[in-house]
């Protein structure tokens, strides 16, 4: 067996990163002589190191805390791959808890397709409380995929996955600190293996739970979150080298589409008050999205830790 490092980012969530942590020390089917945790805690103050410490108590492998106060989630994962020893890295978020046969399933899964990076699902849980969108809520923080395990002409975000180190462009510092403030230094990673050949697979028994954070249920975080996905595909354009702007302009006019078409659809269940409304309104704040993408509109979710 490979060596194996287990990351998990972390910031200002004790109760969430113990549970992760947790789940982590009870997997099974792998040798935990060839294991080690690495917690990063992106925090300007240690704030992580006490909860780290009582769990390093009880771990039955290496846990190695890393305290990196500059702010976003790139730098975090950056400094977490500096300390890793570990030839694969599985990704944990500190919201997410891992059944006893999540990393088996995902190194089998690597073994069996030869695969450079692995995927699973994740299933977010709504607290018992949330009643209102609680559907929409819950497919919004949770990722689905293919039935059946294979490999994927696509990719999916870090949180739950298992990269091969040795594929990384970079395998010390492979996020780009550029998406510290605005995320998906993941996907710019993902998206430059893929055009370099990189193999990724899908493995649906590699599922987690996902708690999401209790001030993000609601629809002013996801409609806000969804216009911000949205931007993606017109930024990666503008971003590329040389510029795409025949890229920009063509997703600004699916953009205009989808936000007049599915706005219209949105406000017609609104007021009708379908039980799917929701859905709708993510829709047209995702066509939004692609169409005004550039500097003032570009909304910052990642890297403050004052």
């Amino acid at each position: 067996m490979a060596r194996v490092t287990i990351m998990i980012p972390t910031q200002r969530r004790p109760d969430g990163l113990a549970v992760a942590a947790r789940s982590v020390f009870a997997q099974t089917g792998v040798d935990r002589a060839e294991l080690e945790l690495v917690i990063v805690d992106n925090d300007q103050i240690p704030s992580a190191k006490p909860v780290v410490d009582d769990l390093a108590k009880v771990a039955p492998f290496p846990v190695l805390y890393i305290h990196e106060p500059r702010p976003g989630v790139a730098n975090a994962r950056n400094a977490g791959m500096a300390k890793a020893t570990g030839e694969l890295i599985a990704f944990l978020d500190d919201d997410e808890e891992a059944p006893a046969g999540w990393l088996s399933a995902l190194m089998a899964a690597r073994e069996r397709f030869n695969a450079d990076v692995v995927f699973g699902p994740v299933k977010a849980r709504a607290p018992d409380h949330i009643v209102e969108h609680r559907d929409y809520l819950e497919r919004f923080f949770s990722r689905e995929g293919p039935v059946e395990a294979q490999i994927l002409d696509r990719h999916y975000g870090c949180g739950d996955s298992l990269i091969r180190r040795a594929a990384l462009p970079d395998p010390v510092a492979p996020f780009s600190a550029e998406r510290n403030h605005i995320g998906g230094e993941d996907d710019m990673l993902f998206g430059h293996m893929g055009a370099a050949g990189a193999r990724f697979a899908w493995e649906p028994a590699a599922w987690v739970w996902e708690d999401p954070v209790p001030s993000r249920l609601n629809l002013s975080y996801t409609l806000a979150r969804a216009f911000a996905y949205g931007q993606g595909p017109s930024s990666h354009c503008a971003a590329a080298a040389p510029a795409d702007y025949l890229g920009v302009a063509r997703w600004m006019v699916i953009g205009v589409g989808q936000a007049l078409a599915f706005g219209v659809v949105a406000g017609f269940k609104w007021l009708t008050r379908a039980g799917d409304r929701a859905e709708w309104l993510d829709r047209a704040a995702r066509g939004l999205g692609k169409t005004f993408w550039w500097g003032p509109f570009k909304i910052q979710f990642y890297g403050r830790t004052a």
